[in-house]
């Protein structure tokens, strides 16, 4: 009888441990929530609607830092070098 007693105790235990880290991921989650917003606000993308912005954030999630910024350049030089219509 003593085996089952322990296992009971161990179940229980590992539930606790499992709610106490449960508690502990949604408030990094919510930590790491209000660092992204400190860092969006500012840079314009706080105009963008909920369903744009994650949109957004998706599509760069998908492509990766590097990725990202090297295509987001290249758009950005290839705006710059052509002239806009009518002004040629």
């Amino acid at each position: 009888m003593p085996r089952n007693r322990s296992a009971i105790a161990a179940l229980q235990k590992l539930e606790a441990d499992r709610e106490a880290l449960d508690a502990k991921q949604r408030e990094l989650e919510a930590q790491a929530a209000k660092e992204l917003g400190q860092i969006i606000l500012g840079t314009g993308l706080e105009t963008f609607s909920k369903k744009g912005l994650k949109q957004v954030a998706e599509a760069l999630g998908k492509l990766g830092e590097t990725a990202a910024i090297a295509k987001l350049a290249e758009r950005s030089a290839g705006r710059t070098s052509t002239a806009s219509p009518g002004t040629e």
